[in-house]
């Protein structure tokens, strides 16, 4: 049996945890740069305002209702979602993270010591006591099941926020099923759904009781999973630890446009750095460094440029030294003056989870002295809350930094942010 807990709302939830005057309010979170729309709460949704909106067209339209507007916080965001999965395995011996704002619990068993239903409400309460954020869960005998459950449980209040679909119930999984459609199903995305929907199979169950070889012939293996799941045969197990990386990318859009060499320099530097961090929280190695630079495509009166380059080192390494060395070599590569460039980024490939490569007889590079040490207790210091240590290369006026208008504080990650209660 699983448990999927899903945190409702999440970035818009976690503007709200240190705002009580917020609570029941329209929220609104906004993308890098305060681009458009990626994350609204239920009376935000209530007053029409669409996922994607653009922030200029939102701010010119009249409300019944004044939108309280967020730039997306995003250390805050990352706190609360490591609270909300330490909380949850509190309440179960393993716990998978799917994303940010959702996580399988494992839940077999529980029904010797009461329903499951009783088991999902005593998650939320878990959840809402010591963090303030409301969860919906769904549990069944699959993670599809579950999943369906989860939205079922936000469509109708009459759950109150938990589903189960269990076995000796199998009227309430077809009932459910019949009325989930088929674009909503784990697993179908919107051009396999709109070939089923052609095929006349709009619903979870007309899927669910769709035959198996026809599933096969017409689709792929990972749809004939998903027919198997919502039939209740689990074929997705737990992941006790998330598979390692393949890549790992660090970009962003620029405040402003970057228009000369030291300020792209800065900010390969920064996102470079970045980059090694991660892959050091990966614990891998890379060897295949690339760096992308590129205009914006909807510039009027300019010329569209974007290009990429890669540089590849002998010696594994996850050195942030190694990798920014690397990113600048084929940033010099690419790089055209005259251009007005309005993103970047650093991406990491070829991982292995030793620094060790086999050398050839004159190859005189070498791996730097105490690297590990070093790197050790540069992200001790930035981890610590204390105090940050960073590169010279990424400078320190960034003016091409991602703009962040409406930012709300580091409430949980930043001593001066802590909220003071007044007496």
């Amino acid at each position: 049996m699983f448990a999927l807990a899903d945190v409702n709302s999440f970035y818009a939830s976690c503007e709200a945890v240190f705002r009580p005057d917020l609570r029941g309010k329209p929220i609104v979170c906004l993308s890098n740069n305060d681009g458009c729309v990626i994350a609204r709460n239920a009376p935000a949704k209530a007053l029409g305002i669409r996922m994607g909106t653009p922030w200029f067209q939102l701010r010119e339209q009249v409300f019944t209702e004044k939108i309280n507007v967020f730039s997306s916080n995003y250390s805050l965001y990352a706190n609360l979602s490591h609270r909300f999965m330490m909380l949850l395995e509190e309440m179960s011996s393993r716990v998978e993270a799917y994303s940010i704002d959702e996580c399988f619990v494992e839940a077999t068993g529980i029904d010797r010591y009461m329903p499951f239903e009783e088991y999902g409400q005593q998650l939320r309460e878990h959840i809402l006591r010591s963090t303030g954020l409301t969860i919906g869960v769904g549990l069944g005998e699959s993670k599809t099941l579950a999943k369906s459950a989860q939205w079922a449980s936000k469509e109708w209040p009459q759950f109150k926020g938990v589903l189960a679909l269990t076995r000796d119930n199998p009227r309430r999984t077809e009932k459910l099923l019949s009325l989930q459609p088929v674009e909503e199903v784990w697993g179908v995305g919107s051009r396999t759904a709109k070939k089923l929907q052609v095929m006349g199979i709009t619903t979870a169950l007309q899927l669910a009781r769709a035959n198996l070889a026809f599933v096969r012939r017409n689709f792929t293996v990972v749809l004939e999973r998903t027919v198997r799941e919502l039939n209740g045969e689990s074929c997705i197990a737990l992941e006790d630890a998330p598979p390692a990386k393949q890549q790992i990318v660090c970009s962003r859009s620029f405040g402003e446009r970057i228009t000369t060499y030291d300020a792209m320099h800065q900010a390969i530097c920064q996102y470079a750095e970045r980059a090694a961090e991660k892959l050091r929280e990966e614990r891998q190695h890379c060897r295949h460094i690339s760096v992308f630079i590129k205009t914006s495509p909807f510039s009027v009166n300019e010329t569209y440029y974007g290009n990429v380059a890669s540089e590849k080192l002998l010696i594994p390494t996850r050195d942030t030294r190694d990798i920014i060395a690397a990113a600048v070599r084929a940033l010099e590569h690419i790089w055209l003056d005259d251009r007005r460039y309005a993103k970047a980024g650093v991406m990491l490939n070829d991982f292995t989870p030793a620094g060790v490569a086999q050398l050839q007889l004159f190859d005189d590079v070498q791996p730097h002295h105490n690297s590990e040490q070093l790197m050790k207790v540069i992200d001790g210091i930035n981890h610590s809350g204390l105090g940050k240590v960073w590169f010279a290369g990424r400078g320190t006026a960034q003016s091409w930094q991602m703009k962040r208008e409406l930012l709300s504080p580091a409430y949980t990650t930043r001593w001066s942010d802590i909220p003071k209660a007044r007496m």
